[in-house]
Parts: C-alpha cells; sequence; structure tokens
C-alpha cells in the first residue's frame, strides 16, 4: 500500500486537530452550563430554605389580573428574629442607643404594586404616625391608634395569652409573638387602602446596614447638605454613595427637615429606589461573593411569607430601577394628640378613592366613613411640635426645586 494511500485511510479514522478541539470546547461548555446550572439551583435552594419564612398571609385574598402588592416592613426593633438584642458594636455603628429602644414598632410600610400588564410600577409610602383602626385590638376604646404599633401591640397580647396559658419557653412565645404581629400589621394596612397584600418582607433595624454593605453602598441624591446629631446623619448635597452605617443614618433621620416624618418617608423611597438600581447595575448576579453575601444578609435579617418565588421575584424587579417605580407619599389632613402622642389626622375614604384610582379595586374588605378620623384631645407633658392639631393645618406637598441635582435614576431628596 502506497504512503499516500495510507495516509487517507489515517485521515478517516482520526479527527482532525481542529475538529478535536471543537469537540473539546463543546464537552467543556456544556461541563460548565450543567456546573453553571447545578450552582444556580444550589444558591436558589439555599436561599430559599434559609430565609425566615411566616405564614401570616395563609388563606388571605390575593390580586387578580397577575398582579402583586408587596408590604415592605422596617421594624425599629434593636433585637434580632431570636428577640435576643443586638450586639454593642453593631448597637454603636448602628447610632441606634440600647437594645430597650424601639419595640417593634414597623416604623417604614411601603406597598410595593407591580402590575401584571407589564405597566409601571407604583410604591406607596404610609406615614408611621397615621391614625388608623389597629386589626387584632378587639373593638374596645385602644382600637385606633398609629399604624405603626400594630405590630408591637398585638406581638404583646398574644405573649401574653401565651404567657397566662403557661407557655415559658422565651423561643416560641418570641415567634408566635411576631406572627399575630405580622399578621395584624399586614390586616391593618390591607383594611386602611382596601386592597389584598400578596407577599411581604420584614427588616428589621440592622438590615438596612447589612443591605447596603452586601450591595458595596446604595447611590442616594440629597438636594442640601444635612446633619443631625441623633440619627449620625452628616452628608454633602448631591449624589453619593453610602454604606451600611451611613444608609440606616439617611433612612432614620428626621430631625431637621423640614416636614420630619413625612420627609422621612422620602428617604425611604430614595434608599429603596438606589438599593434597586445597585441591585440590578453591579453584576450582584453574576458576582458569587456579593451574591452569597446578599444571600447571608437576606438569612439573617429578612422574613418574608411561605411559598414567595423570590428568584421569580428578582427577575422582575430588574424593570424596576432606573426611575421605573412611582413613588407616593400617602395624604394627611392635618395634625392631632392621642393621649399625649402626636397623631397623623387622615381622611380614610379619600386614601382609598387614591389607590383605587392608581391600581384599582381589588378588595372585598368594607368602606369606612368618609370623615377624617379626628384624635381624643388628652393633655400632653410636652407641647406638640407641629403648628396645629386642626385638620386644616396639614401642609402642602412641597414644590420642586429649581435646578434640582441630577439623581440620575433616583430621586434627589431633602
Amino acid at each position: 500500500m502506497s504512503a499516500a494511500r495510507k495516509r487517507t485511510k489515517t485521515a478517516h479514522r482520526r479527527p482532525s486537530r481542529r475538529r478535536r478541539l471543537g469537540r473539546t470546547l463543546l464537552i467543556t461548555g456544556c461541563a460548565l452550563t450543567v456546573m453553571a446550572g447545578g450552582g444556580a439551583w444550589y444558591v436558589y435552594r439555599d436561599l430559599a430554605s434559609g430565609i425566615a419564612g411566616s405564614k401570616a398571609l395563609d388563606g388571605a385574598e390575593k390580586s387578580a389580573h397577575g398582579d402583586v402588592n408587596i408590604l415592605l416592613m422596617g421594624l425599629d426593633s434593636r433585637r434580632d428574629q431570636n428577640g435576643d438584642p443586638l450586639p454593642e458594636e453593631i448597637l454603636d455603628e448602628l447610632h441606634a442607643g440600647s437594645s430597650d429602644i424601639g419595640g417593634y414598632n414597623a416604623n417604614t410600610l411601603i406597598l410595593l404594586h407591580v402590575p401584571g400588564d407589564g405597566g409601571e410600577a407604583k410604591a406607596f409610602s404610609i406615614p408611621r404616625d397615621d391614625f388608623v383602626e389597629l386589626a387584632g385590638q378587639g373593638t374596645g376604646p385602644g382600637r385606633k391608634d398609629k399604624i405603626k404599633k400594630a405590630y408591637g401591640l398585638a406581638k404583646a397580647a398574644k405573649e401574653e395569652q401565651l404567657s397566662e396559658e403557661g407557655v415559658k419557653d422565651r423561643r416560641r412565645l418570641e415567634r408566635e409573638g411576631r406572627e399575630a404581629g405580622r399578621r395584624a400589621q399586614i390586616e391593618t394596612v390591607r383594611n386602611f387602602l382596601g386592597v389584598p397584600v400578596d407577599h411581604f418582607a420584614e427588616l428589621n433595624l440592622a438590615g438596612f446596614h447589612h443591605l447596603a454593605d452586601a450591595l458595596g453602598g446604595v447611590p442616594v441624591c440629597l438636594r442640601k447638605p444635612v446633619k443631625d446629631s441623633y440619627s449620625g446623619a452628616d452628608f454633602p448635597a448631591g449624589r453619593q454613595t453610602l454604606n451600611g452605617r451611613q444608609s440606616l443614618a439617611f433612612v432614620r433621620q428626621r430631625h431637621g427637615l423640614e416636614m420630619g416624618d413625612l420627609d422621612r418617608t422620602k428617604r425611604q423611597q430614595a434608599f429603596l429606589a438606589g438599593a434597586t438600581q445597585k441591585l440590578n447595575s453591579a453584576g450582584t448576579f453574576t458576582d458569587p461573593v456579593k451574591l452569597l453575601k446578599l444571600i447571608h444578609t437576606a438569612k439573617e435579617d429578612v422574613v418574608t411569607d411561605e411559598g414567595w418565588d423570590l428568584m421569580s421575584f428578582v427577575k422582575q424587579a430588574k424593570n424596576l430601577s432606573g426611575g421605573k417605580v412611582r413613588f407616593t407619599t400617602l395624604p394627611i389632613e392635618g395634625f392631632g394628640r392621642n393621649h399625649g402622642e402626636d397623631i397623623n389626622v387622615i381622611d380614610h375614604m379619600k386614601i382609598k378613592r387614591l389607590i383605587a384610582e392608581q391600581i384599582g379595586p381589588r378588595s372585598t374588605t368594607a368602606t369606612t366613613p368618609s370623615a377624617p378620623d379626628a384624635a381624643p384631645s388628652s393633655s400632653a407633658s410636652s407641647p406638640s411640635p407641629y403648628p396645629s392639631s386642626s385638620p386644616s393645618s396639614a401642609p402642602p406637598p412641597p414644590e420642586p426645586e429649581k435646578g434640582a441635582i441630577d439623581g440620575g435614576g433616583i430621586p434627589c431628596v431633602d
């Protein structure tokens, strides 16, 4: 057999170097795809199983037409999910005082509406001092109070009930007390706004700090410099990125702001917008280190309802950054006093109409009187910081500043 014929047969039997290289790359690519898929599944399974789940929404009415309403609750608590005080070094860094301060007030309440048709998402901030009917408090004279108190009052009532039944396990008291608090807070918001709550996420005080650090900082924008010794806020004007400690000071500041708590709701909105933008723009989901830090933060500081497919929502959340969420602070009619405390006087039907116009009525809850809820007058040990207790004293919404600093897709706030 000639040398030429031998070379021809050999060529048929043995793939060329180019073909061998292509096959190697194909096999390697398939292996990497399988590994990546397995890694993604592991991360998802780890995330889903690690975040504390709650049954507070079991049996609750759901939104129609694919819409999703998510209640974001920020607790002003210096304690972890087990009720244990946060370490002193963390409290010092948070500039938040003793672990005995704050209780279990829901100082941040934001309803995020994500329409099923892919339209514009809307976020409604509920001022924490709105005077409303609290769920889970019976029908006696103490039923109405600040909306932020629904959680803490229901938690304390449940723990007292269990203690009277002989329960002494501190962890069980904490666990069941918090579940009662969540149910009461969610039901209070649901009745107040007249729409279902499909999902919720609860974040403790340290969560703002850890979330900002896990994201490598959160971008915000201030129209003017601020300095407040109470919260620790000390920021220049303009766009800037805040670390964990600074983020907590940013969302907690109310002293030195013209509208106090009402301006603080705008800070919370700005933080949410900045965090969402950073989540989607910083390669968080392609950077293993960032992703693991985010998962650790979620496990440590976040509680959600059981059954919420967080990964699906994360994909949906990609459409919520870059100024694609319309933020609204629900209106008040004025200021009043209730048992020596300052409260916001509101018009229930006005707020229900506003919500219905924005996202459509989705609830079968009963209507409430249209007159503003005036607070009972009582003596107080200190004068009210507000100009009057009359509903007519409600401040007008602030006019947009001329020449306001460009926030680059996130709202600029005072």
